[in-house]
């Protein structure tokens, strides 16, 4: 009976509101997109489409002011009288006259200067009304691609093919958010979406969300790839000159400046565009300014387009942000996108204060439902109509679903991707069912072959199978890969199974064993492709392997949010390995190191000798202010970027064959990546440790540096690498303290520099320290370039670093890729 009232509550309240529909256009019958339109002295807002058309939703029935505002456009009134035989309306908005003020301009008194000195002076008053509030916002998104090429770098691009047109051009992605929102500056942040929809997913949960959307200019920055200076910040004055564009009034007699914004420096993460600012209070009228891709580092991006609105309240007299909109244009390896979102807040309330339980670490929770609402709910509480092109597309992907969940279509995409081809036996090969949702792989020897001194060439093959459930987004697989070394002439076979057990308290499960080569730095520092090159052409072996019998379990879970748990268990036999080739592709008179890493060049002494050991592994991983989302399948970490992360380890050797190799060892590391306005960004990681009853452990339960000496470096590896230590050159059984510390200018530096702007290029700059017992310090210090390439190719960075160790030690250049 109790839903049978709920119901019939919630069917009144969709028929107790009414809307007012229409079309807005200018004189000459050009629809007018993104209009402000709101309920005079309410914040009951909406805005149009792109063509033109809007839907305001009114709660009571009777007489309503209705406002239509448009930058460029005098704003217009309009009474409607709500009642049943309510009809469309046609709104014709004039062209604004801006007026020049009879003003003196020079040098010394420029008005836009002036004005804008009074909105940056009187931005905090202005930013703390609406420092507190909760609204409804209503959220559109939008993905286009035109003239999309069938192949990329030779592979075939056809996930896309059924819902794209002849011209290969349409709409990719189509989504909407409909949720209520609580806020309170700077940061803090409650979203509970109610409904949430992707055009061709029943089961989609938009990315849309308010947090994305809250671009604040009355903060210094806006936040982007780069830290963008809004046109009011305080040191706005140094990226920005100013034009008094001239002044209108509104409906309520309140003179409007339209201010002119011009970049110093284009190179600088700075926009360009208008600024509208009352004359009295200094409050933000409306915004429409662009960026581009360099201008915010990133190279995907022509360009971007941002747009604000603001109406006035007569009741609160407080300005408020109703809509907004961010259309963008990118394109890189030949695809070429556009879109934007469009964004409408509505029924503002601003309490005094909020009761202290009101913000927590879950900042976005989806209603139970929310992606499986009906079209007849979105018909009613959706404010922005959609368009013809937007409908169409619902409705295609819609019917293509269904087709798309058929038995019968899946069996037939699977026939065609199952096809088994003659370079599988090389490249691997997928055998999917995707009805049932499970495949079977296999990994060819093409992209798993390599070479090094211990088995020469060595190849491997492997067998797994994949199952998952997408409502609950969690999986299990196992497998099983054999590999072999053509000189030592030794098969090595593995097994595994791993699980993901569940996604809301992230717990997995991993058992695996077998018999394989390692390296003797878990880290694995060398990849394999740089050793056999510069093992091959070079006849440097920097790889240093020993082989091991073993088998591991692992467990991890969060305990609470923020603080992960991983334990970890392994039985292993291990045994020595010695050099079994010479072979090189250009020949010279030097000769292999051996295999072992502190006898370079003894082949007869082993690094370790072969021994038995259990080793237990705990790892407890703390993220302070860890913030989540919560949806249906689970839950998604967030982070947060003004805490650091911290991890604490300890780890237990035990069951030795012999006692010496049984030890104990504790662990911390934190790492941090702080943001420093637009300066750039400084990352941190620090590790420390102790090793305790550890004398005469094995090799292998050191603890290793990830150093380098190949002058290559690769991703995320240079704030946790070493750039010309040796690799087991420091490598230590007792305590130690490491520090990497990199700054990242973002161009703060760069951008100012003439000539070397034309660049685009990031400065980086590089501290790192190795402190062990009974060895003086070791010390780094780099200055580098990344970002480097032509035109949207930026992945290349360079480096040059300096070492000291009691004195200058050495110097190198460092070549890189960085993502």
């Amino acid at each position: 009976m109790k839903k049978n009232f709920t119901l019939l509550f919630l069917f009144f309240a969709i028929i107790a509101q009414s809307q007012i529909k229409g079309t807005v256009k200018d004189v000459n019958g050009k629809p007018l997109p993104f209009v402000n339109i709101f309920e005079e002295n309410t914040y009951n807002a909406t805005t149009s489409n792109e063509l033109g058309r809007f839907e305001l939703n009114i709660k009571t029935p009777g007489k309503h002011v209705v406002i239509f505002q448009y930058l460029g456009y005098k704003t217009a009134k309009q009474v409607v009288d709500v009642d049943e035989n309510l009809q469309p309306l046609d709104i014709v908005l004039l062209e604004e006259e801006i007026s020049l003020n009879e003003v003196v301009v020079n040098i010394n008194d420029n008005p836009a200067n002036e004005i804008i000195r009074n909105a940056i002076k009187n931005k905090k008053a202005n930013s703390e009304k609406t420092a507190r509030y909760t609204a409804d916002f209503y959220s559109r998104g939008i993905f286009r691609v035109k003239n999309l090429p069938k192949t990329i770098l030779g592979q075939k691009l056809d996930f896309f093919d059924e819902v794209i047109d002849s011209t290969r051009s349409g709409i990719l992605y189509l989504s909407e958010t409909v949720s209520k929102v609580t806020f309170q500056k700077p940061d803090k942040l409650k979203e509970v979406i109610v409904a949430s929809k992707v055009s061709g997913k029943d089961n989609g949960f938009s990315f849309n969300n308010a947090s994305d959307a809250n671009f604040d200019f009355y903060d210094n920055y806006l936040e982007f790839d780069a830290n963008v200076v809004s046109p009011i910040a305080d040191n706005a004055f140094n990226y920005y000159k100013y034009k008094f564009e001239g002044s209108f009034f509104t409906e309520n007699r309140q003179q409007i400046n339209k201010i002119k914004i011009i970049p110093r420096r284009e190179t600088e993460p700075v926009m360009s565009g208008y600024i509208y600012i009352v004359d009295d209070t200094y409050a933000i009228y409306a915004v429409d300014v662009t960026f581009t891709g360099k201008q915010i580092q990133n190279p995907a991006l022509n360009t971007l387009n941002l747009k604000q609105s603001f109406s006035y309240n007569n009741l609160s007299k407080i300005w408020t942000k109703n809509t907004q909109t961010l259309d963008f244009d990118a394109g890189m390896f030949g695809i070429n996108m556009s879109g934007g979102f469009t964004y409408v807040f509505s029924n503002f309330e601003f309490p005094e204060k909020f009761e202290k339980k009101t913000f927590t670490a879950e900042v976005v929770r989806f209603e139970e439902n929310a992606n499986k609402k009906e079209d007849s709910f979105w018909q009613t509480i959706r404010p922005v109509p959609l368009t013809d092109e937007e409908v169409k597309d619902y409705v295609k992907k819609d019917a293509l679903q269904e087709k798309k969940k058929s038995k019968v279509y899946l069996d037939s995409i699977d026939a065609k991707k199952n096809k088994f081809r003659f370079m599988d036996v090389l490249n691997g090969y997928s055998y999917s069912n995707s009805y049932k949702k499970w495949s079977i792989n296999y990994n060819g020897p093409a992209l798993n072959t390599s070479f090094n001194t211990v088995q020469g060439w060595n190849t491997s093959v492997g067998l797994s199978f994949f199952k998952r459930n997408e409502d609950k987004n969690t999986y299990y697989q196992f497998g099983t890969n054999v590999a072999y070394g053509f000189s030592d002439e030794a098969f090595r076979p593995t097994a595994f199974f791993s699980a993901k057990l569940s996604n809301k308290s992230k717990s997995y499960l991993t058992v695996y064993g077998g018999n394989s080569v390692n390296q003797f730095n878990p880290d694995e520092p060398i990849s394999k492709l740089v050793n056999t090159v510069s093992t091959l052409f070079f006849k440097d072996n920097y790889m240093k392997l020993y082989e091991k019998n073993f088998a591991t379990a692992s467990f991890s879970r969060e305990v609470f949010n923020g603080l992960n748990m991983t334990a970890a268990v392994e039985y292993a036999e291990r045994k020595p390995l010695f050099n079994t080739t010479d072979y090189t592709v250009i020949k010279n008179d030097d000769l292999y190191t051996s295999n072992n890493p502190l006898l370079p060049f003894d082949e007869f002494n082993p690094a370790i000798l072969k021994h038995n050991l259990v080793k237990l592994n705990v790892v407890a991983r703390i993220k302070f202010g860890q913030e989540y989302i919560t949806r249906p399948d689970g839950k998604y970490n967030l982070g947060n970027d003004k805490f650091p992360t911290l991890l604490i380890g300890y780890e237990k050797g035990f069951a030795g064959s012999e006692d010496n190799y049984n030890f104990d060892k504790v662990s911390a590391r934190v790492t941090h990546n702080l943001t420093l306005g637009n300066k750039g960004e400084t990352g941190i990681n620090i590790k420390a440790g102790k090793f305790f009853n550890a004398e005469g452990i094995s090799f292998v339960d050191y603890k290793h540096f990830n150093g380098n000496e190949t002058h290559v470096m690769m991703g995320t590896s240079y704030i946790n690498s070493f750039n010309l230590l040796p690799y087991y050159a420091a490598s230590t059984n007792d305590s130690y303290f490491e520090t990497h510390i990199e700054h990242n200018d973002k161009g703060f530096i760069m951008n100012k520099i003439p000539l070397l702007n034309k660049l685009q290029s990031k400065l980086m700059l590089g501290f790192k320290n190795l402190a062990i017992p009974d060895r003086k310090p070791y010390q780094e210090f780099s200055v580098g370039l990344s970002n480097l390439g032509f035109g949207k190719f930026r992945i290349l960075r360079i480096d040059y670093v300096r070492s000291y160790q009691d004195g200058f030690q050495g110097d190198g250049v460092m070549f890189g890729i960085n993502f």
